[in-house]
């Protein structure tokens, strides 16, 4: 179950970057921003930790993997991004 495998992760996708994704911001950068005044630090760098873990489980099948367990409500593709490069930017800003 993905809440219990990445719970920041399912945290992230489920109320802030789903289909719903507007209501927090236009860019990215706003969505992220909001998911950052609404959680404490530890959540943040708990998240990148965990990004770090999903690229480490999925060197060959990131696309995929992803799709499968985020891809039904956020796709990183129209927002100008791969899935590699979204979640770089993704560790990126949560490091801000």
């Amino acid at each position: 179950m993905l809440s219990k495998r990445h719970p920041e992760m399912y945290q992230l996708f489920g109320a802030y970057l789903n289909q719903d994704c507007r209501l927090w911001g236009d860019t990215l950068f706003e969505i992220v921003s909001c998911y950052k005044s609404d959680s404490e630090r530890a959540h943040h760098l708990e998240l990148i930790q965990e990004i770090d873990l999903f690229i480490s489980e999925h060197p060959e099948d990131l696309d995929a993997a992803f799709e499968t367990d985020y891809g039904q409500d956020f796709d990183p593709e129209l927002w100008g991004y791969t899935t590699a490069s979204f979640l770089e930017e993704l560790k990126r800003m949560l490091r801000e």
